[in-house]
């Protein structure tokens, strides 16, 4: 919302002085947050799980979903997007979220499945896994972003989901803790492309590492600017 006067600049967000002023506004912005899954609540329904993925972006490394069932009426304090958190807050709510909850689903999808279906369905595809996963079936799922036919008719999209609805927000934090899990594995496999820091993201060292040491089997292929690179090895070896 613009000031009055201000030239459309956005008012900045008042933080509460006080430790119970700051315990009222985080009450405030869970209820808020949960706003969706409580009109599901009071249909009666209890199983309610919330679905999102990471990794779309990087050059290397699977795509990631989670999906978290919470018992209804419970609220995580802190919850948020993953990308508005850094990574100690995201470990010390990840603990949180798998000690409360009813149940988490993670799957993911691989290189060679982005590279041989895309990275939008390989995306949809991970959170379909994420639900099998689940050991309950949900009565309903929401899903960060926009609607995912794989998921079939029991579900609601919201956009920008991670940042409004707690369950995507809690699968987020879930995706996020474990996909970086996951590159700092592979990182002791395939030291140089520091995936310990930039988890398999376009970054200078990472794109400067893959011209020094070449692409290895957790590279999306089809991804610039690998594609583009495997074309010019492909183009040496032959001028060889």
């Amino acid at each position: 919302m613009a000031a009055s006067g201000s030239g459309g600049a956005k008012r900045r967000k008042r933080v509460p002085k006080t430790a119970s002023g700051r315990r009222r506004s985080e009450n405030r912005r869970l209820q808020k947050l949960m706003e969706l899954e409580q009109a599901y609540w009071d249909r009666g329904l209890s199983l309610i799980a919330g679905v999102d993925e990471v990794g779309r972006g990087p050059l290397a490394g699977p795509v990631l979903a989670a999906a978290v069932v919470l018992p209804p009426g419970v609220a995580i304090r802190g919850v948020d997007d993953s990308k508005k958190l850094n990574a100690a807050r995201r470990s010390a709510l990840y603990d949180e979220i798998r000690a409360k909850a009813v149940a988490i689903g993670v799957a993911g999808a691989s290189t060679r499945e982005v590279d041989r279906i895309n990275i939008l369905r390989a995306s949809n595809l991970a959170m379909k896994r994420a639900i099998q996963r689940l050991h309950c079936t949900p009565e309903h799922v929401f899903v960060d972003g926009l609607p995912v036919a794989e998921l079939g008719a029991g579900h609601t999209a919201v956009v920008d989901g991670d940042a409004k609805v707690h369950c995507i927000a809690c699968a987020s934090i879930v995706a996020k803790v474990v996909r970086d899990r996951i590159m700092h594995l592979l990182a002791t496999r395939y030291p140089g492309y520091g995936w310990e820091t930039n988890a398999g993201y376009g970054t200078a060292e990472h794109r400067g590492a893959i011209i020094e040491l070449g692409l290895t089997p957790h590279h999306r292929r089809s991804f610039e600017p690998n594609s583009q690179l495997t074309l010019e090895l492909l183009q040496e070896d032959h001028a060889h």
